[in-house]
């Protein structure tokens, strides 16, 4: 099964609380948060990934 990553956005001002990257098979396996941004406010540095 893919990888799927949850990520919150930390950035105060910033209306999204979380979501999710579902990753294809064929992702490079260092991908992580800091190669996305935040879909919303478009902020990079404010994106943590979300332990379970």
């Amino acid at each position: 099964m893919p990888a799927t990553l949850e990520v919150k956005c930390t950035d105060g001002d910033c209306e999204l609380d979380m979501f999710e990257l579902h990753y294809t098979y064929d992702m490079p396996d260092d991908i992580g948060v800091s190669d996305f941004q935040c879909p919303y406010c478009a902020g990079t540095d404010c994106l943590e990934a979300i332990e379970l």
